[in-house]
C-alpha cells in the first residue's frame, strides 16, 4: 500500500496573511496537495489575485478581508470561514507587520506607545484572536487539528530597534507551547515556524539596500535569500496526518543563518 499522508484531500485550512509572501507560499502548497483553503488579508485586490491563482489548483478557495487586530472582525470572519468550508482542520496565524525604523528613529528609547501597539496589536493580539477561535472550533468539533504560527528569528536573536517585533515573535512561541500542552488531549497540536531572511514585500526595502545585502547575504550558508516556496513543505506537513504526534516545536527555516 502506498504511503500517502501528504495527500490533503478533504482537509480545510485557514491561513491569515495568505494573499502574499510566506502565507501565499503555504496556501499554494496545501492547495496543490488537495486541501480547501481560506485566506485572510486586509488588501482586497491582493486577496482576489491570490484567490484566482489558488483556484487554478482545483480546490475550493475562499478569500476574506480581515484585520486580525480587530477582535470582533476575527470572530465574524472565522464564523464565515467555517460556514464556507464546513469546518477547519488547520489554522496558520501568519498575518503580521514588521518594525519600521522611520517610526522609531531613536530606537527603543524613543519608541512611542503608538508604534509599540501598531506591531503588537497585529502580531500578538491578532494571533491570539485567531488561534483562540480555531482552538475553540477544534475542541467543539472533536476531531483534533493543527495550529501554527509564523514567528521569526527575531524571537531568538536580538533585533536592535525592533524590540517590539521581537517581543511579539518570542511571545507567540511561548503561546504555542502552552497550546500544545493544554489541547494535546483533544488531538490538537500547536507549532511555531521561524523564518529567516525571506524575499517578501516586508523585506523588500532591506534587500534593496546595498549595505544590508552585502553584510547579511554572505552570512547565509545556503547562499541565497529564502522564498515563499520554501514554506510549502512545512505547511503541508503540519496540515497532514504525518504530523499528528508532532507538537510544541519550533521549525527554523533560515538556510542555517542562525547557526553561522
Amino acid at each position: 500500500m502506498a504511503y500517502t499522508p501528504f495527500d490533503l484531500t478533504g482537509k480545510k485550512v485557514l491561513i491569515t496573511g495568505g494573499n502574499s509572501g510566506i502565507g501565499l507560499g503555504m496556501a499554494e502548497a496545501v492547495a496543490q496537495a488537495g486541501a480547501d483553503v481560506c485566506i485572510w488579508g486586509t488588501n482586497e485586490q491582493k486577496n482576489e489575485a491570490a484567490r484566482a491563482e489558488l483556484e487554478a489548483f482545483g480546490t475550493r478557495v475562499v478569500a476574506l478581508r480581515c484585520n486580525v487586530a480587530d477582535e470582533q472582525e476575527v470572530l465574524d470572519r472565522f464564523a464565515e470561514t467555517v460556514s464556507e468550508l464546513g469546518h477547519l482542520d488547520a489554522c496558520f496565524a501568519n498575518a503580521g507587520v514588521s518594525s519600521d525604523r522611520r517610526r522609531a528613529p531613536d530606537g527603543f528609547v524613543g519608541m512611542s506607545y503608538e508604534e509599540w501597539r501598531r506591531v503588537t496589536s497585529v502580531n500578538l493580539d491578532g494571533a491570539f484572536f485567531t488561534l483562540r477561535s480555531a482552538a475553540r472550533h477544534m475542541v467543539e468539533r472533536g476531531k483534533g487539528g493543527s495550529l501554527a504560527v509564523t514567528s521569526s528569528l527575531a524571537a531568538i536573536m536580538g533585533q536592535a530597534r525592533g524590540e517590539h517585533y521581537g517581543a511579539t515573535k518570542g511571545a507567540v512561541i511561548s503561546m504555542m507551547r502552552g497550546l500544545a500542552v493544554e489541547f494535546g488531549r483533544h488531538g490538537i497540536r500547536a507549532n511555531a515556524i521561524l523564518p529567516g531572511w525571506i524575499e517578501t514585500a516586508m523585506t523588500e526595502s532591506a534587500f534593496n539596500w546595498d549595505k544590508f545585502r552585502n553584510a547579511v547575504l554572505p552570512r547565509v550558508p545556503a547562499g541565497r535569500w529564502g522564498t515563499k516556496e520554501d514554506f510549502g513543505g512545512i505547511a503541508v506537513y503540519l496540515v497532514s496526518d504525518a504530523s499528528a504526534y508532532h507538537s510544541g516545536d519550533t521549525f527554523v527555516i533560515d538556510g542555517a543563518y542562525s547557526l553561522f
